[in-house]
């Protein structure tokens, strides 16, 4: 840190050899004054309204800056002065509020030194080259653009010295990154600001730049309020994903598959339900232990999972019991795809970990197919219930086979009943 005073020190220094030797404000006392005010005021207003960002020890403000304006109207001196009446005052309301940080007088002192110094190498650079662009059509916004780059860039170089010390940058690519995580519109909103504020600094018109201020205001707030209102729902939806999916296998949980038994009960489609229960499961957890349980729970998830369409529906329905909705699908589609699926479990092993060893598992799952056309006599629930049935005819089968019915019961019992071999 000893590094950093001192540095911070050194920039604040130079920018006060720069102001003083400079000398004096480049507009009449009561223009700068009136100007002062308006650029304390509105800089104060737009506080609350700076993005913070953490970074190592420091809070970082990402709000628009006018101080290039006030530079080019004021001159060094003029700057400096406004810096120093606005970042105490910053200072003195956040010691008051209690959100100041360890280091905040120190951080001020940076701030004071930083941004008069870039602002004036750009005061300096605008006096130079305005003479040569002023011809050229849009040369004043080009040299404006040009500008507000050189003082990025030049906050940037301070504050990756800065990383440096304290050891948040560890090298080249760090400070790249730092550097390419400024955001483009955002200078470009700087630059045409600024450059609009100078024109109306220089002819006075004082509404207009109460209306400047006033739009960018309003234009900030908006942002920052829809910014807010996509992050809440963000986040409500992330809440509402929670308490829907099952934290083990990462797909719906029952309270989800009861709402979405709702939606459908509203709905004329027709359905394929298949309950699925992987076979003598007790055994393995007794055998092994609840973490390899799981293994084997989550293995089976994955599977019905990766083999189920996008519109179809996967729920974890109990302890090892899952269940879908296989939706636009016909019922011997359904049929095809239950079969299909109870010969992938039963191809495939899971490898789980079991006292420090890897072990591989082979287990197989028994299903109930029911087949139904939804908003008709019969409720979901009920069809759920038929397919729970006839999981369980399954398992009286001997396991690892499948049972479907289709509820208009119109096709022979030899179709309505499929156990497997």
């Amino acid at each position: 840190m000893r590094n950093v005073r001192i540095f911070i020190i050194c920039i604040f220094i130079a920018s006060l050899v720069i102001a003083f030797s400079y000398g004096h404000i480049t507009v009449e006392k009561k223009v700068f004054l009136n100007a002062l005010f308006l650029f304390w005021l509105f800089s104060s207003l737009y506080s609350h309204l700076n993005i913070v960002v953490k970074k190592g020890n420091v809070n970082m403000d990402h709000g628009i800056s006018y101080g290039l304006a006030l530079a080019l109207f004021a001159g060094p001196l003029g700057l400096f002065l406004f810096e120093f009446v606005q970042r105490f005052i910053v200072y003195a309301g956040r010691k008051i509020a209690g959100t100041a940080d360890p280091d905040e007088f120190l951080h001020t002192f940076y701030n004071i030194g930083a941004f008069t110094l870039n602002n004036s190498i750009a005061f300096f650079l605008f006096t130079i080259c305005y003479p040569y662009v002023e011809p050229v059509p849009f040369g004043f916004w080009l040299l404006i653009i040009l500008l507000v780059i050189v003082v990025a860039l030049l906050s940037d170089s301070f504050l990756i010295l800065i990383f440096s010390f304290t050891g948040e940058l560890k090298g080249l690519k760090d400070a790249i990154d730092f550097i390419k995580s400024r955001n483009v519109l955002d200078m470009g909103k700087t630059a045409f600001s600024n450059g609009l504020l100078f024109i109306l600094l220089l002819e006075q018109k004082w509404e207009m730049i109460i209306a400047l201020f006033l739009l960018n205001y309003l234009v900030s707030r908006s942002f920052i309020n829809k910014s807010k209102s996509i992050k809440n729902k963000m986040e409500r939806d992330k809440f509402e994903q929670m308490a829907y999916t099952d934290f083990l296998t990462n797909v719906h949980n029952r309270a989800f598959m009861d709402k979405k038994m709702s939606e459908l009960d509203q709905t004329s489609e027709q359905i394929g339900i298949i309950v699925a229960d992987i076979d003598t499961f007790k055994r393995i957890n007794d055998t092994y232990n609840h973490a390899v349980g799981d293994q084997v729970i989550k293995h089976f998830a994955s599977v019905l999972q990766s083999s189920i369409s996008e519109e179809d529906c996967l729920f974890r329905s109990g302890g090892e019991e899952f269940t879908i909705f296989l939706r636009n699908k016909t019922y011997q589609e359904c049929v095809q795809f239950v079969h299909g699926i109870r010969e992938k479990v039963e191809r495939t092993k899971v490898t789980a970990e079991y006292h420090a060893n890897k072990i591989t598992i082979s287990y197989t799952a028994s299903f109930g197919l029911f087949y139904f056309l939804t908003g008709q006599e019969m409720e979901i629930m009920k069809a759920y219930i038929q397919a729970d049935q006839l999981l369980l005819h399954s398992k009286q089968l001997g396991r690892n086979k499948v049972s479907t019915k289709h509820a208009e019961g119109t096709l022979p019992s030899s179709v309505s009943y499929i156990p497997t071999n």
